[in-house]
């Protein structure tokens, strides 16, 4: 049991310490995006994040001159309930596409790195 609680735990510290990268690749794809459609595609992805860790994050990485957003009003046209608060729509800036464009090659660089550290490893049968 306490193996599994450990590798739980540094699975979490794994997926936050890519989640970044990967936010900024969901917004750069879709060119400006809306946090719960991010949400919704680190889910699919198994990134499971909630609203508590997105906000910050975004939060942040604006202050750093990454993301820049625009308030868009609500279109009712979509939704059979009527209107609803604006929403704010996130778009990276000049400095957080050369900011993911370094991410992504550091990605890559690791990504070489522990494969090649681990490519003889093979996993041990669990005893019985």
């Amino acid at each position: 049991m306490k193996v599994q609680n450990l590798l739980e735990n540094t699975k979490q510290q794994m997926r936050k310490g890519i989640l970044e990268l990967c936010i900024l690749s969901i917004i750069n794809d879709k060119e400006e995006a809306y946090p719960s459609d991010i949400i919704e595609r680190l889910k699919k992805s198994d990134l499971i994040v909630v609203e508590g860790t997105m906000y910050p994050l975004l939060s942040r990485l604006k202050s750093a001159g990454l993301l820049q957003y625009r308030w868009q009003e609500y279109d009712s046209s979509e939704d059979s309930k009527g209107g609803g608060p604006p929403r704010k729509y996130y778009s990276l800036t000049d400095d957080g596409r050369e900011f993911l464009e370094g991410l992504l090659g550091t990605w890559d660089e690791l990504v070489g790195a522990v494969s090649h550290s681990t490519k003889s490893l093979t996993p041990t049968p669990k005893k019985k």
